[in-house]
């Protein structure tokens, strides 16, 4: 199989880290790491939340449309997220543009998740194969939007950022929720068939 190919049988493959997709999702990385060094600029650090908010648009319509979306796509653009919103939240904390609290609630998401992607890191059984086809979570993508317009609205200086940011902390704890139900229930039937119908 060339790298072009994608592995759709559920498994995690290094070969599909190549496919064009995770290398747009992979972007979020240095994008992130620029963002500090900008983040005082407001144009700049603007520029960067909507080129970071791009890749995450660009990442899944590419995966969909050159049928691509492989488990290792999704575990790669879920620890991106994770990770840019971290550099960005942790960035404002620093600079102390948000409180601790506020950090905390911007970040309600990654920190309801965090527990499970390490579940999924250590546990062999659970990387090695998914009893699900990856596929969107609506409430994760709405959490992100609110998250994304929350971090705007912090640094544009906006009176509107403490609503939004319980906005953010509301819906972050509504998509872990849905998270956490879905990846349970998946690893409950890749143990074998449930008897209940």
């Amino acid at each position: 199989m060339d790298i072009e190919s994608p592995s759709n049988d559920g498994r995690f493959h290094a070969r599909d880290c190549l496919l064009l997709p995770n290398l747009i999702s992979l972007l979020r990385l240095p994008l992130g790491l620029v963002f500090p060094w900008v983040s005082r600029q407001q144009e700049l650090a603007l520029a960067v939340l909507f080129a970071a908010a791009a890749t995450d648009v660009a990442d899944g319509f590419f995966a969909r449309r050159l049928g691509q979306a492989t488990a290792t796509g999704a575990v790669i653009d879920g620890i991106l997220d994770k990770l840019f919103a971290g550099i960005i939240v942790g960035t404002l904390f620093w600079q102390q543009r948000v409180s601790l609290l506020e950090a905390s609630l911007l970040a309600t998401r990654e920190l309801g998740e965090l527990p499970l992607v390490l579940w999924w890191s250590l546990d062999r059984s659970q990387r090695r194969v998914r009893s699900e086809a990856p596929r969107a979570n609506w409430l994760g993508k709405l959490a992100t939007v609110i998250q994304f317009i929350s971090v705007v609205a912090i640094l544009r200086s906006s009176a509107l950022q403490s609503t939004l940011i319980a906005l953010t902390a509301a819906a972050g704890a509504a998509a872990a929720a849905v998270y956490w139900t879905r990846e349970l229930r998946g690893a409950r039937s890749a143990r074998g068939p449930s008897r209940a119908h």
